[in-house]
């Protein structure tokens, strides 16, 4: 699965990366990102990809209650056809969900280990995503998403059997491409990751709380 994430690239490195025209200006770093908080996406729009926030947590557009986002934060890729979540979203409305890094935790006796999980390269990745347009009763508009999850490789099995979807750069824009609406096509890109091209590091507890979100959280621990 992915429960927290990191993305404390420089807002010019983003841009480039990812071939964007325009850029939130209310973009910071961010060393622990939560659930139900904002999470930097990229969406093709038709003509371009543009760059927005999405709150992590997709909330289906049928749904009556936004609550259902808290439990929605990852999406199987193995059943993305079948579930009614993520079943319309899947077929038209994919994006990218940037990140430099995401964390896990192995359990060591009592207590559970968070690592750092990054490329070898320290590049930026995408993750693959859904999102969805909600609007609630009293007619607040909401824009969520969640991030499709695979099985995990042979790096990141000791800590999880899940992992998310990474994908390869030349696989985003058929990704992104709005006219893509059958998933069995699609379904060849959402592989795990190689985990010859991944490192994985312990870090701080600190991360632990949701609340933290210092710098001091991707640094190397014993």
């Amino acid at each position: 699965m992915c429960g927290r994430f990191t993305l404390f690239a420089p807002a010019e490195r983003i841009i480039r990366r990812f071939g964007l025209t325009t850029f939130p200006e209310a973009y910071v770093k961010r060393y622990n990102i939560a659930p139900s908080q904002p999470v930097l996406a990229v969406i093709h729009d038709g003509k371009e990809n543009r760059a927005g926030f999405l709150r992590w947590g997709l909330i289906p557009s049928w749904a009556n209650d936004e609550k259902i986002g808290y439990k929605l934060i990852n999406a199987r890729a193995e059943t993305l056809g079948e579930k009614r979540s993520f079943q319309e979203a899947a077929q038209k409305r994919r994006c990218l969900i940037i990140a430099d890094g995401f964390y896990e935790w192995k359990r060591e006796g009592n207590r559970k280990q968070p690592v750092r999980v990054q490329l070898k390269t320290g590049e930026l990745f995408a993750m693959a995503g859904l999102w969805e347009r909600w609007q609630s009763p009293n007619g607040e508009v909401l824009y969520t998403c969640a991030i499709v999850t695979t099985e995990a490789n042979d790096l990141l099995r000791p800590f999880h059997p899940r992992m998310p979807v990474i994908l390869p750069a030349e696989f985003e824009a058929r990704w992104l491409d709005r006219s893509a609406r059958d998933l069995s096509d699609l379904q060849p890109l959402l592989k795990p990751y190689m985990a010859e091209e991944m490192l994985v590091y312990p870090v701080s507890d600190r991360v632990n709380s949701a609340a933290y979100d210092g710098p001091d959280l991707i640094e190397p621990v014993e």
